[in-house]
């Protein structure tokens, strides 16, 4: 009868015998091998780089997140203050204004529909340059009003699509997703040449992204023009999109309107605590943030130009990058995601001969999205 196989030795004791009749310097390289082929695998693989998002990408500062912790261990069995006085009042001091001026809500959005809610009725129409920010034509909608798109970003075409039914017009400043900036003197001409009855809401989100100007320097317009509204939020720059935390300013005389603005119910606490200890504590946040993106901006805008894409100068976290063909758009976004880059095509606000891609923060990144390109073009 044929000898019976031994079983083989398993778990600690099989691996150690493995080594046995080894020598030490035996034993010691096939280790390193094993560790480099391990170390190896691990460095080929590589997490997708998602650049289709406007949001800031790392985890936010300790503190912040140490503030929301405290909050949350303090007061989650009580109301909150409906008023948001702390948020207000520092803000309100970082940007000069007086407390009364400044009101906090559940993220921009949510404010600029509450403000299109309260100045529209039936039959109004809100103008808003086109592609930009699709919330625009959906509060137009919610409010029964119509949304206008206008064709070109400027004071031209915003001004001849005016009629005597025009009760907003919503700019987004710079433009998403195409990046592009109306400075504070071609604000103030449309401002001048508007009729009276027309407010602007001005969505800044993505105004700490600009170093063309100085990022505050709206803000003087609104002692001069009672109709404007400028939003911003701790979304973008700030990290702190899952707060859902944005804020709304006034020039003199728009305090009843900010105040309808104000959630009934007030801010969430934890926002709150959050966007609270970003200002106080990380208050340079946005600027070195902005210096990460400008520093890469100018050169990729170059680069993608080089390689045959045409885009818009940008002064935003974004590009928005022809690909010339109507499918074109829908196969670079293939390619690039196939090397681990994702993009957003402009389907979703009409121009499917486009793609979106956010300036990334870090110079490997950069490199990255190149190389992905360069495939993509090859190809």
């Amino acid at each position: 009868m044929a000898e019976q196989q031994q079983p083989k030795k398993r778990g600690l004791l099989g691996y150690y015998r493995q080594f046995e009749g080894l020598s030490e310097e035996e034993v010691n390289a096939d280790l390193r091998e094993a560790a480099a082929e391990r170390r190896a695998k691990e460095l080929s693989r590589q997490e997708p780089l998602d650049l289709s998002r406007t949001t800031w990408p790392e985890y936010p500062h300790p503190a912040i997140v140490n503030a929301i912790t405290f909050a949350a261990r303090r007061g989650l069995h009580r109301y909150l203050d409906r008023s948001s006085a702390e948020l207000r009042s520092e803000l309100a001091h970082r940007h000069g204004l007086a407390e009364d001026r400044v009101v906090v809500g559940d993220g921009t959005a949510a404010l600029m529909s509450e403000a299109a809610g309260a100045l529209l009725e039936d039959g109004d129409e809100l103008i808003t340059p086109w592609p930009s920010y699709p919330l625009y034509p959906v509060m137009a909608r919610q409010a029964r009003a119509s949304a206008v798109p206008v064709n070109g970003f400027g004071v031209e075409p915003i001004l001849a699509a005016v009629t005597d039914r025009t009760r907003l017009v919503a700019l987004c400043n710079p433009n998403d997703p195409t990046g592009e900036l109306l400075s504070v003197d071609t604000l103030e001409q449309l401002l001048e040449a508007l009729p009276e009855r027309v407010v602007v809401l001005l969505d800044e989100a993505l105004r700490d992204y600009v170093d063309a100007e100085e990022v505050d320097a709206t803000l003087a317009l609104l002692e001069r023009f009672p109709r404007l509204l400028i939003f911003r939020t701790f979304s973008k720059a700030w990290g702190l999109a899952g707060l859902r935390c944005g804020y709304a300013l006034g020039g003199p005389g728009a305090e009843p309107l900010l105040e309808q603005l104000a959630p009934e119910l007030g801010v969430n606490e934890l926002a709150q605590a959050g966007a609270l200890e970003a200002l106080r504590s990380r208050g340079d946040t946005p600027q070195r943030r902005a210096a990460q993106i400008a520093a890469h901006r100018t050169p990729l805008i170059a680069a993608l130009r080089e390689r045959g894409f045409e885009l818009p100068a940008s002064q935003a976290n974004v590009l928005w990058v022809t690909a010339s063909g109507r499918d074109r758009a829908a196969e670079l976004s293939a390619s690039l995601h196939r090397s681990g880059v994702i993009v957003q095509t402009g389907t979703s606000v009409g121009a499917p001969d486009r793609v979106r891609i956010t300036v990334p923060h870090l110079p490997e990144h950069v490199d990255r999205l190149l190389r992905a390109l360069d495939i993509a073009v090859s190809g």
